[in-house]
C-alpha cells in the first residue's frame, strides 16, 4: 500500500491512534486525509492541522457511513485506504446488559462490516483498495476485565481474515492492527482491571503505533503489531491452549481486585 497520493479515511480520527495515523498519512504524502469521528469538532481540528477534511460520523449508522463514502468519492476522489479505527471498551464482564454488548458489537465489528459492504465492491471493480481494521491485541489474546471488548475484537480479527481470504485475489488488501497498551483517551482512566492490566504491561505512544502502521502498510502486512511480543503470545496460546488458559488464570488471580 503506497500512501503517497492516496485518498485515506480514518474513523475515530479525532484523538489517540486515529489522530496519530491521520497526521502520519498526511506527512507521508497522502493526497487527502479524511478525519471522521463522532466528535465532529475534534475531527475538524485534526483535519485543519494537517490540511485534510473533517467529517462528523456515527459509525453505527449505515446511512451516515454510506452517505459519507459516496460524498468523499464524488468530491475528493476514490478512497484507496479505509482505516476502521473507531472503537469502544466497556470494562465489564458477561454481566453487562444487552445494550452495552450491542454497543460494543456495533462499533467494534459491525461498523467495519458496513464500510466493507460498501467499499469492497468498489475496490474489486477497480482492482485495488486497502482496509485497515484496528482490532487490538485483545482480538488475538484476551483482555482481562473486559469480556465485550475481547469478544468483539476477536470478531474484528475474524472479519479482517475473511475479507483477506475472500477478496485478496481481487486486489483488496487487508491489514489488522493489534496493539497492546497505548496512551489514548480510552486508557486514561484508573481503576478498571482491563486498563490496569495493559498499563502494567507497558504503554506506548500513538505515534509509535502510527509508525508501525506506516511500515506495515508499505509491506502489505496483514498483522501489524506495534508490540512485537504479541506474536509470541499468540504462538504460545495456539501451541498449548490449556497451558495458556492456566497461565492467564494465574495472572488474573495475582492482580489486585479493582
Amino acid at each position: 500500500m503506497d500512501i503517497s497520493g492516496a485518498v485515506v479515511v480514518v474513523t475515530g480520527g479525532a484523538s489517540g491512534i486515529g489522530r496519530a495515523m491521520a497526521r502520519r498519512f498526511a506527512a507521508d504524502g497522502a493526497r487527502s486525509v479524511v478525519v471522521a469521528d463522532i466528535d465532529g469538532a475534534g475531527a475538524a481540528a485534526v483535519a485543519a492541522e494537517i490540511g485534510g477534511r473533517g467529517e462528523h460520523l456515527d459509525v453505527t449508522s449505515e446511512d451516515d457511513m454510506v452517505t459519507m463514502i459516496d460524498r468523499i468519492e464524488a468530491e475528493v476522489g476514490p478512497i484507496e485506504l479505509w482505516c476502521g479505527n473507531a472503537g469502544i471498551g466497556t470494562g465489564s464482564g458477561i454481566d453487562l446488559d444487552n445494550d452495552g454488548w450491542n454497543a460494543a458489537w456495533n462499533v467494534n465489528v459491525l461498523a467495519n462490516v458496513i464500510a466493507a459492504r460498501k467499499l469492497v465492491p468498489l475496490w474489486t471493480e477497480r482492482g485495488s483498495g486497502h482496509l485497515l481494521i484496528t482490532a487490538s491485541a485483545a482480538g488475538l489474546l484476551t483482555n482481562l476485565g473486559d469480556a465485550p471488548y475481547t469478544v468483539t475484537k476477536h470478531g474484528a480479527v475474524a472479519l479482517a481474515e475473511w475479507i483477506a481470504i475472500t477478496h485478496g485475489a481481487q486486489g483488496v488488501g487487508v491489514s489488522c492492527l493489534c496493539p497492546q497498551g497505548v496512551r489514548t483517551p480510552m486508557t486514561e482512566s484508573d481503576g478498571d482491571l482491563a486498563i490496569e492490566v495493559v498499563k502494567a504491561m507497558g504503554m506506548i505512544e500513538p505515534e509509535e503505533v502510527a509508525e508501525a502502521v506506516a511500515v506495515g502498510l508499505a509491506a502489505d502486512d496483514f498483522l501489524i503489531l506495534p508490540h512485537p511480543e504479541v506474536a509470541r503470545y499468540e504462538q504460545r496460546r495456539a501451541g498449548d491452549r490449556a497451558r495458556w488458559l492456566t497461565g492467564m488464570r494465574k495472572l488474573q488471580e495475582s492482580l489486585p481486585a479493582w
